[in-house]
């Protein structure tokens, strides 16, 4: 009887062979990981993606032709739920929030140690996020400057148990705006309930809970 493989087949994209020598012997030398493809920019990304259909491709940001988000998005375009994780020289708060924006699931930056790398593969292939505080806190400015100062409010208001109405009366607007504003700051954090945007809200800093 034939065992089944479950190791997780990973695409490695970036554009310094040397870099991608390495994480090819590192992550080979893993037993639940092995890299089936490489490609060293975007466009040769997709193809690749298209031809082995990997469970996690690692990529850089900066790469000719086709950067990393874009890279990204068209791989989210074309293949739906893939799972993405950045490994990057690069993360500035705007980096982090747009490769988040596009739909990457995890980010790890290139001075990171090995096993922290090896641990974001396997959190994304899990369908999980992979986002370390150091990491998250950078974009704390970014997603500051995302929500506006009466969203900021109506953000206070709800971590404080409040419901629209309440909300809406101790702001003197009308229910219907309170809901638009909840609607608008729940897409901006990217969760899906008020106590998800809640807990958001105190990890990124925006919010302190009494």
């Amino acid at each position: 009887m034939q065992t089944k493989t479950t190791k997780i087949r990973i695409l490695l994209v970036d554009d310094h062979i040397v870099l991608r020598m390495g994480l090819v012997t590192a992550t080979n030398g893993e037993p639940d990981m092995e890299v089936v493809a490489e490609a060293d920019n975007g466009v040769e990304a997709v193809r690749a993606y298209r031809q082995h259909r990997p469970d996690v491709v690692v990529l850089d940001l900066r790469m000719p032709e086709q950067n990393g988000i874009e890279t990204i998005r068209k791989l989210r375009e074309e293949f739906g739920d893939v799972r993405v994780l950045v490994f990057s020289n690069y993360a500035s708060g705007e980096d982090v929030f747009q490769a988040l924006k596009a739909g990457a699931s995890g980010f790890v930056v290139k001075e990171m140690s090995l096993e922290r790398l090896l641990e974001a593969i396997r959190k994304v292939h899990e369908g999980g996020q992979y986002v370390p505080a150091e990491i998250a806190t950078r974009m704390q400015g970014r997603v500051l400057s995302q929500l506006s100062p009466r969203e900021m409010e109506v953000l206070t208001l709800v971590a404080r148990g409040l419901s629209n109405k309440e909300i809406a009366a101790a702001l003197g607007l009308v229910e219907g705006t309170v809901k638009i504003h909840v609607t608008n700051i729940l897409s901006k954090l990217r969760v899906s309930d008020r106590t998800q945007a809640i807990l958001a809200g105190v990890k990124q800093g925006l919010i302190q809970l009494e």
